[in-house]
């Protein structure tokens, strides 16, 4: 099939860039004034907390051109340059800002939606980029703009490509609908887990700190720390990550023969950023940020490193006295409560959950894939669309 290839302001009764508008034109009220983060993929953005505004006194000095309902926004600026979305019916008064054209179709020539779903399509963004080429402002003038071509088949069959393209995106945005909320289902069936086995139970409770101490690492000071070295130094930004400070092998080898070190399974927590993350330490060497990152050092004849792990991701400090806690002090770990089965009864809790959370994780990862198949799939409607086929 072969389509007419027009200018898009071939099709635009008005293509206009966005008002310079200043701070001091700005008001608390009156007309609208729309800005490029108001330009999602295809749709209008509201950001009802972040409106401006300008008088009608304004608009007239600068004459300023109204947007209206069914005009067609396009951002010349990332990300990415050229996303395009129609203005919804509204009885607001709008204009736009600087660096958002307006392009208002001639709808007797071209279908709105059509334009839209023209300037939502790869050979569009394809044409887009090569114009920033070298560019080293990623931005695109609205000459550029002006002379991007677009297809243009009979009114009719736009209408009829556009209607198509919207009844199987709105089929696509149910099923991401849906997966998502089959996603959300299966992300919350770890903490069901975890409810399930430590509520409700009539396990003897006693304090963290009745079965072993709080224990951290000897502090290392800013200026024995390197951006690259011998032992990784994990401090609570970098906690359960990547490092990215070092210390030397003497350091380490000192300060752990003198000082407390965790053994290999013992669980780390942090007790600042993201309360209560557990790590478990796999003994490869490695340093931890004092008082930031700590440990129990418990006896596995009362309670077991793996049971410990499992039983830190209920949180069990942020309730502490109905307060709300900025970090973990010693205090908040020692008077936390544990519910402590027998270790027999321990070793099953830890091996149902593990089995739990397996299936739970394969169900993760397969809605996960299933996702990011259904999120591929507007831009292969468009393709489909754009080469005739629809």
């Amino acid at each position: 099939m072969s389509w007419e290839m027009v200018r898009l302001s071939d099709v635009c009764e008005l293509f206009l860039d966005g008002n310079w508008i200043e701070s001091k034109d700005q008001s608390h009220d009156g007309i609208r004034l729309l800005q490029v983060g108001n330009i999602g993929n295809g749709r209008f953005i509201s950001k009802d907390e972040s409106k401006k505004y300008i008088s009608d006194e304004t608009f007239d000095r600068l004459n300023c051109t109204e947007v209206l309902s069914g005009d067609v926004l396009i951002s010349r600026l990332p990300e990415p340059v050229g996303r395009a979305c129609i203005v919804p019916t509204s009885t607001t008064r709008m204009i736009t800002a600087v660096d958002c054209t307006i392009a208002r179709v001639n709808t007797n020539i071209c279908d709105s939606m059509f334009f839209l779903y023209c300037l939502s399509n790869d050979d569009y963004f394809t044409q887009v980029n090569a114009l920033l080429a070298g560019s080293t402002r990623k931005r695109i003038s609205r000459a550029n703009l002006e002379n991007i071509l677009i297809p243009l088949p009979h009114i009719d069959e736009q209408r009829r490509i556009a209607a198509e393209i919207e009844r199987q995106l709105a089929a696509v945005e149910k099923a991401k609908h849906a997966a998502m909320e089959q996603l959300a289902a299966a992300q919350a069936l770890n903490a069901a887990y975890l409810r399930e086995v430590f509520e409700g139970n009539d396990w003897d409770k006693v304090r963290l700190g009745d079965i072993g101490s709080v224990c951290m690492c000897k502090r290392i000071f800013k200026d024995q720390t390197h951006p690259s070295g011998d032992i990784p130094f994990y401090k609570i930004g970098t906690f359960g990550g990547k490092a990215d400070a070092f210390i030397s092998q003497d350091i380490y080898e000192s300060y752990t023969s003198q000082f407390p070190f965790p053994k290999k399974g013992d669980v780390l927590i942090s007790a600042a950023g993201t309360l209560g993350r557990a790590v478990i330490y796999d003994g490869e060497p490695a340093y931890f940020q004092d008082s930031n990152i700590v440990w129990i050092d418990n006896d596995e004849s009362k309670a077991l490193n793996s049971y410990l792990y499992h039983f830190y991701a209920t949180k069990p400090w942020t309730g502490i006295d109905g307060a709300i806690i900025a970090r973990l002090y010693n205090d908040n770990i020692r008077e936390a409560e544990i519910s402590l089965p027998t270790i027999e009864e321990q070793h099953r809790i830890v091996e149902s959950l593990e089995q739990s959370y397996a299936r739970a994780t394969k169900t993760i990862n397969a809605l996960q894939a299933q996702l990011e198949t259904i999120k591929a799939m507007p831009t292969a409607i468009l393709r489909q669309a754009f080469s005739g086929q629809t």
